[in-house]
């Protein structure tokens, strides 16, 4: 590993994009400034948040390829640092870097269970399923100490609202008084991120997220509670990480997961040029080979942003990695049945404060 590069964070630049016609600069506290070195590496970047007062907490989705319709985002930025990160050009309309902004630079919005009691309550207001993780983490390290997700939980499950949980840490595991016993009233399912077994190559792919041995054993955990989990091998990197589709598989059925999926890695926006970084620094004997995959895959292009077939990729590598996964999940019993659906019917809406008086 390059000395000079950032430990434990996952890209190796921070440049400003120029797709909001913002000068290209260096972002401000980018690791290639002028610093003082420690034995010739960067010193420690700590991490700051900044609290965001939004007006609204629910986020509408019209995207036709995707199954939910309305999502709660606590966080902005993830200090997982996933390198692979669809969601890092969002940090772009703050004037700040997808690179290591995105990753160091984060935004908190502890006023979110209350805007979500608001908006629950209002009249007229129809229940589905609610997504948590569609953007960044819902279990980041900062909800440790912030623990805003687990106060959004709270009010979905005092309202009896159905939700849907994508992470990739076992600090879900902290919430299984609140998510068990939604389970059992079918109105909560998590799927669990499991993108490599191999700790040397998750120490630079995603290096602070939880080790995968650990998301393994948060899988065992949740099934044994009776919370319905889906094992998501997302993203999958060809040369990187596809090897592993079987492997993974395996262990996630021995822990009691029951479904299984997997997207290929998308490189949309200031995403394309941070992973080629991410390779030339890590990979450099097969980036070449990487990205020649993807764009076989992509129809020669780093990133496919169509609706539907950005979730699915073309020709003989996708094929064989379609393949691969559907025998891979039949031999382990993975998507052998169909998950009964969320409830909606026990939704009832949270008493106003003039109801609270009574």
């Amino acid at each position: 590993m390059d000395p000079k590069l950032r430990p434990a964070r996952g890209a190796t630049s921070n440049h400003t994009p120029t797709r909001f016609s913002l000068p290209e600069r260096l972002a401000e506290g980018d690791w290639l400034d002028a610093r003082e070195e420690i034995d010739g590496a960067p010193p420690p970047l700590r991490t700051t948040v900044t609290v965001e007062e939004p007006r609204t907490i629910i986020t509408r989705n019209r995207s036709p390829d995707i199954k939910f319709d309305r999502s709660i985002n606590a966080y902005r930025g993830c200090e997982h640092g996933c390198i692979y990160c669809f969601a890092r050009p969002t940090h772009a309309y703050h004037d700040l870097s997808p690179g290591i902004d995105f990753e160091s630079k984060l935004f908190a919005k502890p006023n979110a269970a209350e805007l979500l009691r608001a908006e629950l309550g209002k009249r007229g207001y129809v229940p589905a399923p609610i997504a948590m993780g569609t953007n960044t983490d819902p279990y980041q390290p900062i909800e440790r100490d912030w623990r805003i997700t687990r106060d959004c939980i709270a009010v979905l499950a005092e309202t009896g609202h159905p939700l849907l949980i994508t992470t990739k840490s076992d600090r879900i595991l902290r919430d299984l008084d609140l998510l068990a016993p939604m389970a059992a009233r079918h109105l909560v399912a998590v799927m669990l991120s499991v993108t490599t077994l191999d700790p040397k190559i998750a120490m630079t792919l995603e290096p602070r997220a939880p080790r995968p041995v650990k998301r393994i054993a948060a899988i065992k955990a949740l099934a044994e509670a009776g919370v319905p989990v889906t094992v998501s091998l997302a993203p999958v990197v060809p040369a990187i990480t596809d090897h592993e589709m079987e492997h993974i598989l395996e262990a996630a059925a021995e822990a009691g997961a029951q479904h299984a999926s997997y997207i290929l890695v998308r490189l949309p926006h200031e995403v394309a040029p941070l992973f080629r970084g991410w390779l030339d620094a890590h990979f450099p004997d097969r980036a070449a080979k990487v990205m020649g995959i993807i764009r076989a895959m992509r129809g020669g292009r780093d990133n496919d942003p169509q609706f539907h077939s950005r979730m699915r990729a073309q020709g003989p590598w996708a094929d064989l990695l379609r393949t691969r996964f559907g025998i891979a999940c039949k031999r382990y019993g993975l998507n052998q049945r169909v998950w009964a659906p969320l409830r909606t019917d026990l939704f009832r809406a949270p008493a106003g404060r003039q109801g609270e008086l009574f």
